[in-house]
């Protein structure tokens, strides 16, 4: 029943239905008010009420909803500011953080310090659920207000313009054969996966290295098998990127691993940590450089279940059969191959080829200062180098590289060795005298000078005296490796310091030459400065056997 006159609900949606039919104006409208009108004993006045509140919508929520009733809103949201700034305050990274009943009952009793002045809520005005709820309807929650932004994603314009780096460990737990074990280590190397990919074309590279933890060494040497050129006819990656992406781990952060990405001309690019962008978190690697190592393992690893590769050489060429043929399927948006996008998207200038491998040897050299021992003798790891006599009692600087069995020493600009390990002390009773050196005879003529000098009775007496002075006596576009050759090993730095070389190797002036010889000299430094061209042709122009030989022909 309808609670307007007690006309059911029924009669009035018959009735609606009856005058919708009808014109606005039409008489029969009447007639049909007046006949339920008299049917259930009540006025027109009354129909006409019953029938404009049937059409007339209920509101489900009150008109000040969403509004607080006992505090005013800007109060209300002040206080909904303050605790949400100390859950965040108070937050640690195991999420843990001040709960609103604390919250409220600390700004309550004692009162929040804000650059404002101390804030302090009355006893009993604020309520839990009512500031949970206002909390959330505002945007003021602790999951809103710690949400990170949204992730920008990126892609390089060229290939070999970004490389992303990135090391895994294989579900190949152990090799059976590893290609060498630590003895001062326990138990057996673990292959990982070593891995770069493209970050324009996806074209990855990958190897296993059976190492003890992420170390550089090991990561140099991949990357330096990354970009050095490709046995086979397929076409792979390889070549100098501009940069390279990776984690803040072991190898970003040491040096080493960043000289020798600057002497190639490569940009590291590391992760941002947690707290250096706000509220972005730390970046990880679950894209480009991830999908290359789930493929891998769900896809190739699987089958060792059936077969084990027994050795690392060999788990690498079984490796480089799968990486070739993941390169070779579909881009991710391109119309081709990943391969294929790699070798299309070059830069217009190609490729920077690899230098030689004893070239990047010495790019990883790191130089450290130590005192020579009196006996001329250096230690590193463990093992004896003797250098010359004399840096004995010297302070000099040591370049030592992770892939030298050499050392090479450096004192006031001037570089000695290389030195190889010596076998230590002599035996009791046996006797070794080393060459003196320029310095010994030097002390020597020094020595003798202050026997003999002596200074006039004037200096004593103080009569004038006058003294004599005396005089002091690839099937693509590649550019060449650009050696930057810092230490100076494989060329002169100039003409001058070619001559000076020829000079020490010949054991003598370049004044006692004659004018033939001299003339060869001068021609060969104008045509070039490298150290190895330089010693040949001087070695088989000045052999001991020529004089003997010019006899001879005579």
């Amino acid at each position: 029943m309808s609670k307007d006159g007690g006309i059911p609900a029924e009669a009035l949606l018959d009735l609606r239905r009856r005058l919708d039919g009808l014109a606005p104006r039409d008489p029969g409208r009447r007639v049909l008010i007046e006949g339920v009108a008299s049917l259930f004993g009540v006025s027109r006045a009354t129909v006409y009420r019953a029938l404009s509140g049937q059409l007339r919508p209920m509101g489900l929520r009150r008109v000040d909803w969403g509004e607080p009733r006992t505090v005013p809103r800007a109060e209300l949201e002040r206080y909904c500011e303050i605790i949400a700034a100390l859950k965040i305050r108070t937050s640690n990274k195991k999420g843990r953080r001040l709960s609103t009943a604390r919250a409220i009952e600390l700004l309550e009793d004692h009162g929040v310090e804000t650059p404002e002045g101390l804030v302090q809520a009355a006893k009993g005005q604020l309520n839990k659920a009512t500031v949970n709820r206002y909390l959330r309807l505002w945007g003021y929650d602790h999951a809103r207000m710690t949400r990170a932004p949204a992730a920008v994603r990126f892609e390089a314009r060229t290939s070999n313009a970004l490389w992303q780096f990135d090391i895994s460990t294989s579900d190949l737990k152990q090799i059976e054969q590893p290609s060498w074990i630590d003895p001062n280590r326990k138990g057996l190397p673990v292959p990982m996966l070593f891995s770069v990919v493209d970050d324009r074309s996806g074209t990855s590279f990958q190897e296993y290295r059976c190492v003890y933890g992420e170390d550089v060494e090991s990561g140099l040497r991949f990357l330096f098998n990354a970009m050095a050129p490709k046995e086979g006819d397929e076409t792979q990656l390889q070549g100098i990127p501009e940069a390279i992406y990776l984690d803040n781990g072991p190898i970003a952060k040491s040096g080493i691993f960043h000289t020798v990405m600057e002497r190639l001309g490569i940009r590291v690019m590391t992760h941002d940590p947690a707290g250096s962008d706000g509220r972005r978190p730390t970046a990880r690697s679950k894209g480009k450089v991830e999908r290359p190592f789930r493929t891998v393992k769900e896809a190739h690893e699987t089958l060792y279940h059936f077969h084990k590769p027994e050795t690392e050489a060999e788990a690498n060429a079984w490796l480089a059969r799968f990486i070739g043929q993941y390169n070779a399927q579909p881009h991710r948006r391109e119309p081709h191959s990943r391969i294929e996008d790699w070798v299309k998207n070059l830069p217009s200038t190609g490729i920077r080829q690899m230098c030689s491998w004893e070239r990047f040897c010495t790019f990883a050299r790191e130089p450290e200062t130590r005192k020579v021992a009196g006996d001329a003798r250096i230690r590193v790891d463990g093992a004896f180098y003797e250098v010359d006599p004399d840096l004995a009692g010297e302070t000099v600087t040591l370049w030592w590289g992770l892939f030298d069995h050499e050392l090479f020493v450096e004192l006031n600009d001037k570089r000695f060795g290389p030195y190889h390990p010596s076998g230590g002390p002599i035996p009791l009773h046996r006797y070794r005298k080393p060459k003196k050196t320029q310095t010994q005879a030097r002390a020597d003529r020094i020595g003798d000078l202050a026997q003999k000098i002596s200074v006039p009775r004037s200096a004593l007496s103080g009569l004038d005296s006058s003294l004599a002075k005396v005089a002091d006596v690839l099937p693509f576009a590649s550019q060449p490796f650009v050696d930057p050759d810092p230490y100076g090993e494989f060329t002169y730095s100039s003409r001058l310091d070619a001559l000076r070389g020829v000079s020490d190797l010949l054991h003598k002036p370049l004044a006692r030459l004659t004018d033939e010889d001299l003339s060869f000299v001068n021609d060969l430094v104008d045509r070039t400065l490298d150290k190895a061209e330089i010693k040949q042709d001087i070695t088989a122009r000045f052999s001991p056997k020529r004089p003997a030989a010019e006899e001879e022909s005579e």
